[in-house]
């Protein structure tokens, strides 16, 4: 599809993400080399794969993070504008993911840095992508988010 399919369907990618939390309640972003915006780790979920095995393998590529899938909360789907493929949308499945005590974030993989932010605050440094800066508001209980929940 190309910018000049107007009033074409946007694609779906099936995306997993995780909201991940320390105790002093910043939430973790992450932004992949070669984009602006900043995001929760997670990806594209591969053909035939189950979204909590997803979620696992994300983690453990992009941060270094071994995740329990039995213990990772989830907390339905919810769609958004993609924020790096255009006349895309995220169909995305989402998971809560508890930091074990002492872990270092090691970004790896496509990972070119992170941040851990204040849900609570607008983000003015940092581009966010649309459903990360609903994620964010959600976590910040602000009320009226442009995600949608879907399924």
């Amino acid at each position: 599809m190309t910018g000049g399919d107007r009033g074409a369907a946007p694609t779906t990618l099936h995306i997993v993400a995780a909201v991940i939390v320390r105790d002093d309640g910043r939430a973790l972003l992450v932004r992949k080399r070669g984009t602006a915006a900043f995001m929760q780790v997670g990806g594209k979920i591969e053909p035939g794969e189950a979204p909590a095995a997803a979620l696992v393998r994300e983690c453990a590529e992009e941060i270094g993070l071994v995740v329990d899938p039995g213990a990772a909360r989830a907390l339905g789907r919810r769609a958004a504008v993609a924020a790096n493929e255009p006349d895309h949308v995220v169909d995305a499945h989402v998971f809560e993911v508890d930091l074990p005590a002492g872990f270092d974030v090691r970004v790896r993989a496509e990972i070119a840095e992170h941040a851990w932010v204040d849900p609570a605050r607008p983000v003015a440094s940092h581009s966010v992508a649309p459903l990360s800066a609903d994620l964010l508001a959600e976590l910040a209980g602000v009320p009226g988010c442009r995600t949608r929940i879907v399924g």
